[in-house]
């Protein structure tokens, strides 16, 4: 099994391309099932996870083509032959359950086992049934599989979601696109990757409006068509990237990035003394002086403080002068990157949804195990600052959502590898 040795004291000085969002590209590649004519995809991002919805999207029929180095996908469900999204597929990932709306919006039914991905709380799938059988679907629960059908098709409707889950607007949104009707979706899901799928959405023929807000109107059409799309820069993957130079000192310029993509990261940011700085090219991130300041986090849904940002922010904090609190308001369960954290000399207090974090002056290097996928970035984070040496085991969290981190770390100075260990 993979792990990775990260050597910390150096500082780091050059340039870190952002690749595509993995949570938006997972969110487009469903909309194939939509149409029967092509989906292309470029800046794709090269992952694990993208490799796991293309086997999901092979399994239902759908044709997807990898170019250019997996930088761009090409898709096609003019043939699809197969309605049911098996439990060995998608056991492997959350985005899975982005099948169901399309499906059931185009075909007319559809069988979803319930999904899987990080271990970091249920996320259950209460609020896409809801949603659903709202639009007039009939959804069942039988041995662990959603059994859905719309037999007349699905029908526009006023919905409000209880939370503005993510994964439910993006379901909503896609069935709603084929509905009779108009369906006006309120307390949705606000993030730039939502954003990112309208867009592609209205270049298929879609007819919606709102995206960006808090309630999406959505007028169904009769039929969508082809279309080739960019997908967005990848946020978390920028925002991990800029707390590089945070912990490790000097200065990283991360390409692509855009401010309004990390805004309440960057605020952040800037109250614990560092410098964001927006270029032609995109953010150079550097520290203001001295130690790094402790400060509150709350972690919301979009606007607000990512959940995926958090593990990362705490590594930073462990060495700030003072004591922070990071409150996690998404998903219970993610602190479990804490007690790896205190093996490297963290001072780190969990009590449910809240962590106290005493900064202390220097992390030592220590062998330590990722859990989830942004625990894993966060404990090399937290390595680059660290005496020593520090061995990341159980990396094969890290392929879901980053591409080439060895390389893109050591590019900029890091002292790290990838290596094989008994």
């Amino acid at each position: 099994m993979d792990s990775i040795i990260v050597t910390g004291g150096g500082e780091l000085d050059g340039q870190i391309p952002i690749a595509g969002a993995k949570n938006a590209c997972l969110t487009l590649m469903p909309a194939t099932l939509l149409s029967e004519e092509p989906l292309t995809l470029t800046n794709a991002p090269r992952l694990s996870d993208i490799k796991t919805m293309t086997e999901l999207l092979s399994s239902l029929g759908a044709e997807v083509s990898s170019l250019q180095g997996g930088k761009v996908l090409a898709m096609s469900s003019h043939n699809l032959n197969n309605h049911t999204a098996h439990y060995d597929i998608v056991r492997k990932m959350r985005a899975s359950n982005l099948v169901l709306g399309p499906m059931l919006a185009r075909l007319g039914h559809a069988i979803v086992s319930l999904p899987g991905g990080c271990a970091i709380g249920a996320r259950p799938m209460d609020l896409h049934i809801d949603a659903l059988e709202a639009l007039g679907a009939e959804i069942e629960l039988k041995d662990g599989y959603l059994h859905a059908q719309a037999p007349g098709g699905l029908k526009g409707a006023t919905h409000e979601l209880r939370f503005a889950s993510v994964g439910a607007t993006e379901n909503t949104v896609m069935a709603a696109t084929l509905a009779k009707g108009t369906t006006v979706l309120k307390n949705a899901a606000r993030e730039p990757e939502i954003v990112d799928l309208v867009r592609c959405l209205r270049k298929m023929g879609a007819q919606i409006d709102g995206e960006g807000t808090s309630t999406i109107t959505i007028q169904g059409v009769d039929r969508l068509g082809g279309a080739t799309h960019q997908v967005v820069t990848d946020r978390i993957e920028l925002g991990t990237y800029m707390l590089a130079p945070a912990i490790a000192g000097g200065t990283v310029e991360c390409l692509g990035g855009r401010i309004e993509l990390v805004q309440a990261f960057c605020e952040k940011l800037d109250q614990c003394g560092i410098s964001v700085e927006e270029t032609e090219a995109g953010l150079k991130v550097s520290r203001k002086n001295g130690r790094i300041r402790a400060i509150d986090v709350v972690t919301e849904v979009f606007p607000g403080f990512p959940t995926d940002l958090q593990a990362q922010m705490m590594a930073l904090l462990c060495t700030a002068d003072g004591t922070s609190v990071l409150e996690e308001k998404i998903f219970e369960n993610r602190f479990m990157h804490a007690p790896e954290l205190v093996r490297m000399g963290a001072e780190i207090d969990v009590q449910g949804g809240l962590a106290t974090v005493h900064g202390v002056d220097r992390l030592k290097g220590a062998p330590v195990m990722a859990t989830d996928l942004r625990a894993s970035v966060s404990l090399i984070l937290a390595g680059l600052a660290a005496e020593g040496e520090t061995i990341v085991s159980r990396v094969y969290h890290l392929d879901r959502g980053y591409e080439q981190v060895v390389r893109k770390f050591s590019g900029v100075g890091a002292k790290i590898e990838r290596v094989q260990l008994k």
